[in-house]
């Protein structure tokens, strides 16, 4: 097993462009630029799905080098095991940015609702006292940042909302 760490960072800005078509209809388009910050390795794109698709090439290259000692059955069964995430990304990802692309407002609710019910089943339904890793002012903790946290959102959530007046 290789006794080293990997990090792979990519960097996303979008861009969102407004136009006219052949019948004068005004439309809107969102493109992006993906960059994977260690490799300098930059892609345009329109689409979302080659975004990922980018962001997994430059994945599967990083694990191939990393195994490279390995036999090529090993190396496929990593790769499996690397990408079950992307799997799940892969279905679940385009919905999402294009929802929040759609409604941010609506979007940073969501956030501020998981976050919320998220700190309730930590202070609610976990039996602090049977935990032996945390303290109970470690979970007081996290809580407070928690809570800190859903307050920036609201705030990001009036922000939002002043800005579509």
């Amino acid at each position: 097993m290789p006794d080293n760490k990997n990090t792979a960072s990519f960097m996303i800005r979008f861009t969102q462009q407004f136009f006219e078509d052949n019948t004068g209809e005004e439309n809107v388009q969102w493109r992006g630029k993906i960059s994977h910050i260690q490799g300098g390795k930059e892609k345009n794109f329109s689409e979302l799905e080659d975004a990922l698709s980018f962001i997994q090439e430059n994945l599967t290259s990083l694990t191939l080098s990393s195994t490279s000692h390995k036999t090529k059955e090993e190396q496929d069964g990593l790769l499996s095991k690397s990408f079950d995430i992307w799997k799940k990304m892969a279905k679940n990802a385009p919905k999402m940015m294009m929802e929040t692309i759609k409604d941010p407002q609506a979007q940073v609710a969501n956030i501020k609702e998981q976050l919320t019910d998220v700190g309730e089943e930590i202070g609610q339904k976990l039996e602090i006292d049977s935990w032996r890793t945390a303290s109970r002012s470690d979970i007081q903790n996290i809580l407070s940042e928690m809570k800190s946290i859903s307050d920036k959102i609201v705030l990001l959530d009036k922000k939002i909302d002043k800005i579509k007046s």
